[in-house]
């Protein structure tokens, strides 16, 4: 199986107006490939398509065109969903159930026997940080980050091959934040492929190894995120930091580099350059005003700069 998802040409479509004579449409001919064990990042502003693109991979909204596969097989083979977990972007479960009769019931669903469901249930309840006291409390006296927890939970109880998370880190606090990461992480080191949509750019940029991003239902970049964060100068631009000494001694930088900018740090300057052929040039005339270099990195956008730019009208 070379994909776990893929996707040609999805479209929908959503009638508007008592008549529904007038149809809007939220994905246009959208083709998407998610290669296995990766975490792969589903970016957009609101209205994006984003939601209505996982609702129809699982099943939830049916496509006006277009096919879409999962784990090789056709999107309306039901057997595909055992191999599946998901969690939506606001998870709603029966209120006066517990979170372990939660996990149990998932369980008897997926067909597990009752001692690996208690297992399984405690494990998991475990991993997504929920403390012990609160498993057997009722769902309705959770908090939206304790049910977003009971859910992640729960796409997790079939030890699925693929993992959608929509908005997984939706009413979660800084310390819950970190440790569904870690949990995330720990999927693609044990061979799991998640494909998870979030808001939160940070953690996309700390986790994925793939992004797409969507605008007005229609792809407008896709690719590895180191390659997408690229300067467009094809990572060219380089920052060399140093200290020991200052800006103003270092004005033959600039006069024998066309492009490059010193500027004055508390602790000593930064130098940005384009071309890795500069950098030597850099470095020796650091060296000659008898200051000391700390580092040099190339330059790249932050995803938060090329989101705005992708989503956003120039």
């Amino acid at each position: 199986m070379k994909n776990v998802i893929e996707i040609r040409g999805l479209s929908k479509d959503y009638e508007k107006g008592f008549w529904k004579k007038k149809k809007i449409r939220a994905l246009d001919g959208l083709d998407l490939d998610v290669a296995p064990g990766q975490i792969y990042g589903f970016l957009g502003g609101n209205g994006a398509g984003k939601t209505t693109t996982i609702k129809i991979l699982m099943g939830l909204i049916f496509p006006s065109g277009g096919t879409a596969k999962i784990l090789g097989k056709d999107i309306s083979d039901v057997e595909v969903h055992s191999r599946i977990g998901y969690c939506p972007e606001n998870p709603y479960f029966y209120d006066y159930l517990k979170a372990t009769e939660l996990m149990d019931y998932f369980g008897q669903l997926f067909g597990l026997e009752a001692s690996k469901r208690k297992k399984v249930s405690e494990d998991l309840l475990a991993r997504v940080g929920l403390e012990e006291k609160d498993w057997t409390k009722q769902l309705r006296k959770f908090s939206k980050g304790m049910l977003q927890r009971v859910g992640i939970a729960q796409s997790l109880v079939n030890d699925p091959e693929l993992v959608v998370l929509d908005e997984p880190m939706s009413g979660l606090d800084p310390v819950g934040r970190r440790e569904i990461r870690e949990l995330i992480a720990g999927l693609r080191q044990a061979g799991k492929t998640v494909f998870m949509s979030s808001h939160i750019l940070s953690d996309i940029e700390a986790l994925c190894d793939n992004v797409a991003i969507l605008r007005s239902g229609t792809l407008v970049a896709t690719g590895r995120l180191e390659e997408l964060l690229a300067s467009e100068d094809g990572d060219r631009a380089f920052e060399i930091s140093a200290n020991g000494v200052k800006a103003a001694e270092l004005i033959s930088i600039p006069e024998a580099i066309s492009g490059a900018v010193v500027t004055e740090k508390p602790s000593g300057a930064s130098i940005q350059v384009f071309g890795d052929e500069n950098i030597g040039t850099v470095l020796t005339e650091i060296k000659k005003a008898g200051g000391n270099v700390v580092s040099v990195q190339p330059v790249r956008q932050s995803l938060e700069e090329l989101f705005v730019k992708e989503t956003t009208d120039s």
